[in-house]
């Protein structure tokens, strides 16, 4: 708003505005407003942007009225008529206001309050300048309110000013000044603008004569240039026009128009051409002359574009011509080739005529001969018919040549064309159609001549198929079946030779219509009986060749058999053989050649059974010679049966010999390899060196991997001896080889394990002593180093040999371990090697020797080194630190002048603004270098004069320093204290708005981690703030002291910033609650986003876990299912409250009104859904699996106890009791069956009910579940019936006998439980107490079960004493074991109470003793000293404490129970009194680890920020000390921004810097044990800081200059770019094509010239004076500058001589086209006055003196010639001294034309003169002769006359 009030005020343009409602944006936009006012030189007394931001309401009135004043009133001036004193402002505006409405009634306008408050004044203003508008009269003072608003409305509906009071703001007692001084100075500056827009009207008047001339002659220009333009594109169209005539005659009439248009209608146009740049320049010259801008035309309408359409029109013009030229001799060409047409198709058609006769003859003949002879005589006749087509061809040709060139006469040559085509075209028909007869007559001999033929050879093929020979044998009858084949060949053959004369004779045995050359019945017959005889000649073949065939089969099995039983023999003879080979390789070979006779005894069974096959089929067939055939395939069948078994005893005996031989050559392999080897293995070779023991190390362990790889091979040879046959394997090479083989392989192992040992023995050694030596080399090297290392003085030679010694470090640690490799293989030779035990301990004793020296040497090197080099270090920043404090002496020095009033101080404040922080760093840097002083003075005690004369200079400039200061203050005095004040609210004002600036931002978060992120910055502005507070109200009470009874403007300025200071913190405090506010929403609705997508992918996962599920068929399956579903459901259980907190946060943002209310309802109410949903899913699936599990586990009970009755059914069915052998055992297993019966009765019972309760349940699952339970029922039932049964007969076999040995086991067994209940031990500690715990309750159960066991013998007891009276005496023993069983239960009691109590007391000691062992064991991270070597570090230490401190929260219960335990125990007070002290200094340590731990945290936080801080400032220090520059003007402004980016961005970093120095004063006051490290950290980053403020000051300089410089580049390529433009002008070479083309060139380039010389010059100056600035200025690129502005200078001074010199050779040109002019001119009027010159000389005197006074004047009018000859003439000889060459001679040839043109005008003049004086003279003779004669006549008359004298 306030850029565009300025805009509207000011009426120019403003920066565009930032988009964006933040603060910062608004900053921004106040700050381009007041930029501006501060360029129209506004003075603006203590007006921030983030005043008007703020909303200042009387700083903001105050800027606005101050801009109204300015641009509104502050312009406004009235000089009186009598003083001519000038008013401003405020009394001008009155004075103008008092003078216009002077002499109205009741307005008296003497201030701008109540003068104005009856509205009467504004309507005075009104009527003076518009008395139209308002009726005075009509007006009354006493209706004010009328009046002022008639004057507003009629101001702003007839004047349009805006309305800026109201009738209610002026008609009061006291209305406001500055409101009424606002709206009048609209009225004053409306009418001022309407007087002088009057006055400018009258000005302008003058010019619009001069003006509408010009538009009026532009007009015309526009006008003739586009008429011309226009012509010149319609007469190219015109001309472009290629439909030209289609005749000769037609083409000749264009070519006339268009040398008509050429002579007739182009040379006006031309004229009218030249008249347009004349018109043209006459604009230009009459603009020039009134200072007008010059009429340049349009694009389009240049002349240059004239011309060039011109240039067009002329090309067309050309290409026209060429076009009818070329038309024109084209038709000529088309009327010749007509002509030749007509000629050749007369011809055509006349030979035509005379062909089609002769074709039309047929002569052909009746026989073969004379058939042929015809069609030769035709084929003639073809042959000159088809010859003569290319002829007809041509005449076509010629035809389409006419009609592609379209012949105006076309018609009636394609007519022609085509009745030659038609002749043509019916000749070749009757051609055709004649050969067509001929062809006919030709075929039907032919068919006549091959029946004739075909009817011969047909007698011929019949007598021989006839024959009886079938053939002898079998060769013979395949001789035969060859021959037979070639005459079925030759008769097939034929047959296709009959179909076709069939075929062909059919077309004339056809009656119809048609041309026939004979009667078709004679070929009819002649044909049917051709085919007669053919079909007997097939019939006779077909015979003949079954019978041979019959004959082949019966030879080609004798044949056959005979071949097979020949192979047999020559088969049997071979395998009869008792050759099985003398070694492998023959044996293998007769191996071989048996498998090929095997193969090819399979090859030949296909044939021989086929063979056999085929005489069998001749006996079936009933052969003539069947008994033949039948014998010899009984005797070939037996022969091939003996033939196979010779081949399976052949093929036994070779493989047995195979195998001997195969395992005789295999172990001949292994001993010889063996042998080798074992050679191999005992070399006494053990090395030379590193090397050759390490090649023999490899080729042992190649013979290593070769002896484990021949152990296959020796067990593959025991299998190859057990699988020979007896007759082989007891042979002597068998048996007695294999144990010599196994044993020479086991000393061969031995053998080479011992030798590997000895080689990596000696290899060890040699490793040893080559590494040895080789650390030894290179600590010698390094010694020699050392020792001749001298410690340098100068820093750079000592950085230069730190860096070696760094270089060195390396190397010294991979030298160390690699003598600890050393040392480790020397110990392992001295356990392993017995004879060099000496020399390895000589080697690695020397070795260790060696390198402890060499390390003492480097370790004393590098002390002296780091030693020089502190003291360098010392002396450089000693240096550093002096030159310092000279900096900051020499800006306390340049202070001075400042501090005498207000503004003085507020500039001293400026410019001390970071004296005391500078300073503080400078105090803390004197400090260090005073302790590092005294360190290196008594370190180095020689040179401790020098280091502490150093430390002297250091302080005394230090001293000067601060003296300095201290008179500055002094001197400052009450200055002082004011300028401290203005310091700190200069900061104070300044951390406010940059606080005010992050907390207004209106940043939203769009994620959690920037929420937190927000939110925490947020939080740290708030403690920022509370830490401002007291600065806050420390610098109010300054304040109001400073101001208190002051009332100069500045005081008061400074007491409005102390207001503003209030407003703005309370500002502060709103604005933080509401971004805080805001912030909080956007993190709730953050988090609440984040846990509605963790909730909504669980219930995405529990739907898709519910709707997947399946119910098992398995029990195992259906307990897994329903557990994974409850353990499910207890997840859905947590879940659910993560969405129940999520529902609850919902409501929560939605009851506070959040921006995101709806969507947040929205995700609540569907997260509510779905999860509801999802729980019934679950209960409902819970349901139907507990169902199915349920079901299952009735099923799986069902089925095992199924299987439990069928296999107790299998014991109840053992009926081995008859005998009284272990009767008593077999009583007690069946007494414990009957047992373990009554006990698992509840297991059906239970069962029962259960399988009941599910059926009443789930009544779908009755069905299944009655059906199992009468299963189970019915074999229970019959369990039952089988052990009552074996019990009772068990019972009966024998009962005493039974009773007996049942008393005697209880007997021995209680004698075993009396002796354990004796026993004293109840255990040494806790597992032995356990362990005798487990066999007393194992005792316990026993002693159950035999209770029982004694009840059932009592019963068997009664029941034998009912039935056998004399059994008294096992009722005794009954009694006896029942006394001894109920004395054992007390004892059993009593033991386990003792039992018990041992435990409890081991149960503690043990705990105890755990307790005292885990806080042990925790006690070292309590009390470590390890607290991080950096933040990671730390933090990692402070979440371990963290995590002991939890535990012991969690384990103090256990450890108070522990010690709260009392009882009969007898406690060991020692254990547990130390137990408690550990506990308590646990916890102790624990919390006081806690406390260092976080002060560690802080000063590494500390740490880290500053580090952060420092690579900051490095990053922005490499950016300000960057070479780079810009390459032209648009980057080193874009430099020139970036750098005040940056410099802006290192202005906002004091705030960080500050708060680092804030956290390091806090820790440094609270007593940090790293005081002293934090505040050197701090200095080094203030002076880091200071610095970087101090680069980035010389950066900005540097950018500007260079930005200077780029302008003036920028400004020189552009002069450059115009003058090498200009060059082009000036250098062209066009001197005009006459006389008229170089005067206008001459004149426009005068026009040129004058141009370029006038505005190149300004130019030229400009830069030049540009560039002497920066030179002047000591621009660092001087002689740059200097290069730019000479090259500008040279190229200024070479377009001026180019200028110079086409002047000079327009002007030559101009003389030498004007000569040429004026000789063709002269020549001309020469040339027309030799025209003039009359030939006749008159018919007598008075016309012959007539043409002498003629001639005369003519001679006067040639003698005015004369003079324009002359110059001419004198013209000539000027320039041929000038040129030479071609223009020489033309000029010469010029001037000679016109001397002898004169020459010959005077010669024939003078002649005409004589010859007219002649006549004359000849008529005047004449006239005197005639007189004479005359006179004499008269004379003689009267001499003859009559009369006589009187």
């Amino acid at each position: 708003m306030l850029l565009r009030l300025l805009e509207v005020l000011s009426g120019e343009q403003l920066p565009k505005p930032t988009k964006g409602r933040m603060r910062i944006h608004c900053l921004e936009n106040v700050d381009k407003a007041l930029q501006f006012l501060k360029e129209q030189r506004v003075h603006l007394e203590n007006v921030g942007s983030h005043d008007i931001v703020d909303g200042n309401h009387r700083l903001t009135l105050g800027l606005v009225w101050t801009i109204i004043l300015r641009f509104q009133i502050q312009d406004i001036s009235v000089e009186t008529e009598d003083n001519k004193e000038k008013k401003s402002a405020k009394d001008a505006l009155l004075l103008w206001c008092q003078m216009k409405t002077a002499g109205y009634q009741n307005v008296n306008v003497h201030n701008f309050t109540t003068s104005w408050r009856d509205g009467l004044a504004f309507n005075a203003i009104i009527h003076k300048h518009r008395p139209d508008l308002v009726d005075m009269e009509a007006l009354r003072r006493c209706n004010a309110h009328y009046n002022l608003q008639s004057a507003f409305n009629l101001a702003e509906r007839e004047l349009g000013l805006t309305k800026l009071l109201d009738p209610e703001d002026v008609n009061v007692d006291q209305p406001d000044e500055k409101s009424i001084i606002t709206y009048v100075a609209t009225f004053y500056h409306y009418f001022s603008k309407m007087k002088a827009l009057a006055v400018e009207g009258k000005r302008i008047g003058k010019v619009l004569d001069a003006a509408l001339e010009a538009e009026q002659l532009v007009e015309r220009y526009e006008t003739l240039a586009g008429e011309l333009l226009g012509w010149i594109e319609q007469t190219i169209l015109t001309l472009n026009d290629r439909q030209l005539a289609n005749a000769l005659a037609g083409v000749q009439n264009q070519l006339q128009a268009f040398n008509t248009y050429r002579t007739v209608e182009k040379p006006p146009k031309f004229m009218e051409k030249g008249n347009l740049e004349v018109l043209l320049f006459t604009i230009q010259s009459r603009m020039r002359a009134n200072n007008q801008k010059v009429f340049v035309p349009r694009e389009g309408k240049l002349i240059s574009d004239i011309n060039k359409a011109w240039e067009r029109l002329e090309k067309a013009e050309h290409e026209r011509e060429l076009a009818l030229r070329t038309e024109l001799i084209r038709q000529e060409k088309l009327e010749q080739l007509a002509a030749r047409f007509d000629r050749k198709a007369a011809m055509r058609e006349t030979w035509l005529s005379e062909n089609q006769r002769l074709v039309s003859q047929d002569n052909f003949g009746s026989d073969m001969s004379a058939v042929e002879a015809a069609v030769r005589k035709h084929e003639a006749i073809e042959t000159d018919i088809v010859a003569y087509s290319e002829r007809v061809q041509a005449v076509s040709a010629v035809a389409a040549e006419l009609e592609a060139e379209r012949y105006h006469d076309i018609r009636r040559v394609l007519a022609r064309r085509n009745n030659v085509a038609r002749l043509w075209d019916f000749l070749r028909q009757l051609l055709a159609a004649r050969r067509e007869r001929l062809l006919l007559h030709l075929e039907l001999q032919k068919m006549l001549q091959d029946l004739a033929h075909l009817a011969g050879w047909m007698e011929e093929m019949k007598g021989r198929l006839q024959s009886q020979d079938f053939g002898k044998h079998l060769h013979g009858v395949d001789d035969l079946l060859q021959i037979h084949a070639l005459v079925e060949a030759d008769i097939a053959a034929q047959a296709e030779r009959v179909r076709a004369v069939s075929a062909a004779a059919q077309r004339f045995a056809l009656p119809g219509e048609g041309y026939k050359p004979c009667e078709p019945e004679v070929v009819r017959e002649r044909v049917a009986t051709l085919e007669l005889r053919y079909r007997e000649l097939v019939e006779l073949a077909g015979q003949r060749r079954a019978k041979l065939e019959e004959s082949r089969r019966f030879w080609k099995f004798f044949w056959d058999t005979g071949e097979e039983e020949a192979w047999m023999r020559e088969q049997e003879r071979l395998l009869s053989s008792e050759d099985v080979g003398r070694d492998l390789t023959s044996s293998l070979r007769l191996l071989s050649q048996h498998a090929a006779f095997r193969d090819e005894l399979s090859g030949r069974a296909g044939p021989l059974q086929q063979a056999l096959a085929r005489g069998r089929g001749l006996v079936g067939e009933g052969h003539p010679r069947a008994c033949e055939v039948g014998e010899r395939v009984r005797e070939v069948e037996g022969r091939w049966r003996a033939l196979g078994e010779l081949a399976d005893e052949r093929e036994r005996r070779l493989r047995d010999a195979a195998g001997l031989f195969q395992f005789q050559a295999e172990a001949a392999d292994v001993e010889a390899w063996l042998e080798d080897a074992l050679r191999l293995a005992s070399s006494p070779e053990l090395g030379h060196d590193e090397y050759s023991t390490r090649s023999l190390a490899r080729q042992h362990r190649e013979v290593q991997e070769e002896v484990r790889s021949h152990r296959p091979a020796i067990a593959a040879l025991h299998e190859q001896a057990g699988a020979l046959p007896p007759a082989f394997a007891g042979a002597p090479g068998v048996a007695g080889r294999l144990p010599a083989l196994e044993r020479r392989y086991q000393e061969l192992a031995a053998q080479t394990e011992r030798r590997r040992q000895e080689l990596q023995d000696a290899l060890s050694l040699y490793t040893m002593r080559s590494e040895a030596d080789a650390c030894g080399l290179w600590v010698g090297e390094k010694e020699q180093w050392l020792h001749a290392l001298l410690v340098p003085d100068k820093l750079e030679d000592l950085e230069v040999v730190q860096q070696r010694f760094e270089t060195l470090e390396p190397e010294m640690n991979n030298l160390a371990s690699r003598v600890a490799a050393v040392n480790r293989i020397a110990d392992q030779l001295l356990a392993t090697d017995r004879r060099n035990q000496e020399s390895i301990r000589a080697t690695r004793e020397q070795l260790n020797a060696r390198w402890e020296r060499f390390r003492a040497l480097a370790d004393q090197k590098k002390e002296a080194l780091t030693s020089a080099l502190n003291i360098q270090n010392y002396h450089l920043e000693c240096n550093e630190t002096t030159s310092w404090m000279r900096e900051k002496t020499k800006v306390i020095e340049s202070t001075q002048g400042l501090g005498n009033d207000l503004a003085g101080v507020m500039a001293l404040q400026r410019k001390l603004s970071g004296m005391e922080r500078d300073l503080e760093a400078i105090e803390g840097k004197v400090r260090d270098l005073r302790a590092e002083a005294e360190k290196l003075a008594a370190e180095h005690p020689e040179q401790a004069p020098a280091i502490l004369e150093r430390l002297a200079a250091i302080e005394a400039v230090w001293d000067e320093l601060c003296r300095c200061l201290r008179r500055r203050e002094e001197s400052l005095g009450e200055a002082s204290k004011l300028q401290g004040f203005l310091r700190d609210l200069a900061a104070f004002q300044a951390w406010l708005s940059r606080t005010q600036t992050a907390v207004a931002s209106e940043d939203v978060p769009a994620t959690l981690a920037e929420a937190e992120r927000l939110l925490s910055q947020h939080e740290s502005i708030r403690k920022e703030i509370a830490h401002y507070g007291d600065d806050y109200r420390s610098t109010r009470a300054v304040g109001r002291e400073v101001t208190r009874g002051q009332t100069d403007a500045q005081h008061v300025f400074l007491h409005q910033r102390l207001e503003a200071l209030d407003t703005g913190w309370e500002e502060l405090g709103r604005m933080w609650e509401n971004r805080h506010h805001l912030l909080s929403q956007a993190f709730a609705f953050q988090l609440f986003l984040r846990d509605s997508k963790q909730v909504e992918g669980v219930l995405s996962t529990q739907e898709y876990a519910l709707s997947h599920s399946e119910l098992p068929s398995t029990l195992q399956g259906a307990e897994a299912s329903v557990k994974k579903l409850e353990d499910f459901m207890a997840t859905m259980e947590a879940s659910g409250e993560r969405v129940q907190g999520l529902v609850a946060a919902g409501r929560k943002l939605v009851a506070e009104g959040s921006l995101h209310a709806d969507k947040v309802q929205e995700t609540v109410d569907s997260v509510e859904s779905r999860h509801k949903k999802n729980r019934e899913a679950a209960q409902e699936l819970l349901g139907r699996l507990r169902d199915n599990w349920e079901l299952q586990r009735f099923l799986q009970d069902g089925q095992e106890l199924t299987l439990w009755i069928n296999e107790k059914m299998l014991t109840a069915q053992d009926v081995s009791y008859d005998e009284a052998r272990n009767l008593h055992t077999k009583w007690q297993k069946h007494q414990a069956f009957a047992a373990e019966l009554a006990s698992n009765k509840g297991w059906l019972d239970k069962m029962g009910k259960e399988g009941q309760q599910l059926a009443a349940a789930k009544p779908e699952l009755g069905a299944v579940v009655t059906e199992k339970l009468a299963v189970l029922r019915g074999l229970w039932d019959e369990l039952e019936t089988t052990t009552r049964t074996k019990a009772r007969r068990l019972f009966d076999a024998n009962r005493a006998e039974l009773c007996a040995q049942s008393c005697a086991a209880l007997r021995g067994w209680l004698a075993g439980v009396r002796a354990q209940l004796r026993s004293d031990d109840y255990g040494k500690d806790l597992t032995s107490v356990n362990i005798l715990l487990n066999k007393q309750q194992m005792l316990e159960k026993q002693t159950a079960v035999r209770e029982k066991e004694v009840e059932a013998i009592r019963a068997q007891a009664q029941a034998l004493s009912r039935e056998d009276a004399s059994a008294a005496e096992v009722q005794g023993q009954v009694r006896a074991v029942e006394e001894q069983f109920l004395g054992l239960r007390e004892p059993l009691r009593e033991r386990r109470r003792k039992l018990l109590a041992s435990k409890e007391e081991h149960q503690f000691n043990r705990d105890l003793e755990d307790e005292i062992l885990w806080v042990k064991e925790r006690r070292p991270l309590a009390v470590s000293t390890d607290h991080g070597k950096d933040l990671p570090s730390v933090q990692l230490l402070i979440k371990k404490n963290q995590t002991l401190q939890k535990e012991l929260q969690g384990h103090e219960p256990r450890v108070e129970e522990l010690l709260g335990r009392r009882g009969g125990l007898a406690l060991p007070a020692e254990r547990v009194r130390e137990l408690r002290e550990a506990w308590q200094e646990l916890r102790l340590q624990a919390e006081l680890r806690h406390q260092r731990l976080e002060r560690a945290h802080a000063a590494q936080q500390f740490y880290c920020d500053a580090a952060e801080a420092e690579a900051w400032m490095g990053e922005q220090e490499l950016h300000m000390m960057s070479q780079e520059k810009a390459k032209d003007e648009l980057s080193a402004q874009a430099m020139v921004s970036k750098h005040l980016v940056l410099e802006q961005a290192l202005r906002d970093y004091a705030h960080t810097v500050h708060q680092l120095s804030v956290q390091s004063r806090d820790m440094v006051a609270a007593g940090h044990p790293e005081s002293e490290r934090l505040t050197l950290r701090q200095g080094q980053v203030d002076k880091l800081y200071a610095s970087l403020k101090d680069l980035a000051e010389e950066r900005r300089a540097k950018l500007q200059e260079h930005q200077r410089l780029c302008q003036l580049k920028r400004d020189v390529d552009d002069l450059e770019q115009w003058i090498s433009e200009r060059e082009v002008v000036a250098a062209s070479h066009e001197l005009g094509q006459d006389y008229e083309h170089v005067t206008m060139l001459r004149d426009k380039f005068r026009e040129f010239s004058r141009d370029t010389s006038s505005i190149g010059q300004e130019r030229v100056d400009g830069v030049n004076g540009l560039a002497d600035a920066l030179i002047a200025a000591g621009h660092s690129e001087n002689a740059t500058v200097a290069e730019w502005k000479d090259g500008l200078n040279e190229a200024w001074a070479d377009l001026l001589e180019l200028i110079d010199t086409r002047s000079q050779m327009l002007a030559a040109s101009y003389e030498l086209h004007r000569f040429y002019h004026d000789a063709r001119e002269t020549l001309a009027q020469v040339q027309h006055k030799q025209k003039q010159l009359p030939d006749e000389v008159g018919r007598d005197l008075n016309t012959a003196e007539a043409m002498q006074r003629m001639h005369t004047t003519y001679e006067h009018d040639i003698q005015a010639l004369s003079a324009q000859v002359r110059q001419v003439q004198e013209d000539a000889a000027r320039l041929e001294k000038a040129y030479a060459g071609e223009k020489a001679a033309d000029i010469r040839r010029h001037e000679r034309a016109v001397s002898e043109a004169w020459a010959e005008l005077r010669g024939s003049s003078q002649g005409r003169r004589r010859l007219l004086l002649d006549t004359v003279d000849k008529f005047r003779f004449l006239r005197a002769v005639r007189d004479l004669l005359l006179w004499m006549d008269g004379v003689r008359l009267q001499i003859e006359g009559q009369e006589r004298p009187r």
